[in-house]
């Protein structure tokens, strides 16, 4: 069991960021406001920025003026960078001596295959450090007025991606395990097969007339939350126009959203 010492140098507010190292780094769900203090400090450093589709002009605007900017995000639908030719692209940067920092939505270990890029660069002797960001999964079911747990109904959150790396619905979770022990559920990446998923769930026992938020460009702008059931969320969906990216959240605690909207009740000016 290893019980390594930490350098406390690397606890420092802001840390230098080295030549030859590789920053992951989490930009949180797409409001600016929400990136960390550490993640603008990396972005002022950068000689190399390699951004994800979802990160946002204003978030990029804070990146060194002199940094080579480099697009890796995934459009759906559209060509696209694979995984293999973007970790590349890392490691070439490295080698070359600048100070790269990746940059992706969210938080880089949370759906985002910050873990993935990670491996990669050690495989390579490259050494890199990891920026936590605000995962979409809590922050932007707070901007929707949806807490995450609650104590009354809410002792348990699971957080599902809905889709494999081929696009497929995820073959290897236990459903049913899922929807019996989890009052509240998180789906990444899912409105493709929501209905497929929402199936499986109900099929495991959870109720039809279950509350389902829909939190389509959280955090942003453009937020849009759809409220709905199981039973209803895929058809609605569709009624609405509702388009990714999206969160989809299953469970009583969707139903607190009618007293915690607080992001409508500020854009209107009350108090």
């Amino acid at each position: 069991m290893s019980n390594e010492k930490i350098n406390q140098g690397h606890f420092s507010p802001l840390p230098e960021m080295k030549s030859g190292w590789v920053w992951l780094v989490g930009a949180g769900p797409g409001d600016p406001g929400l990136v960390t203090r550490l993640a603008v400090h990396a972005l002022t450093q950068a000689d190399a920025v390699v951004y994800d589709a979802l990160v946002s002009k204003e978030i990029l605007a804070m990146a060194n003026p002199a940094a080579e900017m480099i697009d890796a995000g995934k459009k759906g639908g559209a060509p696209s960078p694979k995984q293999e030719d973007i970790s590349a692209t890392l490691i070439r940067l490295a080698k070359a001596g600048k100070k790269v920092l990746r940059l992706k939505g969210g938080d880089p270990f949370t759906f985002a295959r910050g873990g993935e890029e990670g491996l990669a660069l050690i495989a390579e002797g490259i050494p890199f450090r990891m920026v936590p960001g605000i995962t979409s999964g809590v922050g932007g079911l707070g901007y929707a007025g949806i807490p995450a747990t609650h104590r009354d109904m809410g002792h348990a959150v699971t957080f599902l991606t809905g889709h494999m790396a081929g696009g497929a619905v995820p073959a290897n979770l236990d459903w049913a395990a899922i929807a019996k022990g989890s009052p509240t559920i998180v789906l990444y990446m899912a409105m493709k097969h929501v209905g497929t998923i929402a199936g499986h769930f109900m099929a495991a026992g959870r109720a039809a007339s279950e509350p389902v938020a829909v939190i389509s460009k959280a955090t942003t702008p453009e937020q849009k939350v759809l409220e709905t059931t199981l039973a209803e969320v895929a058809s609605d969906i569709e009624k609405e126009g509702m388009k990714p990216p999206a969160l989809i959240v299953i469970g009583k605690v969707v139903s607190l959203r009618k007293e915690l909207d607080w992001l409508t009740r500020f854009a209107q000016g009350e108090a």
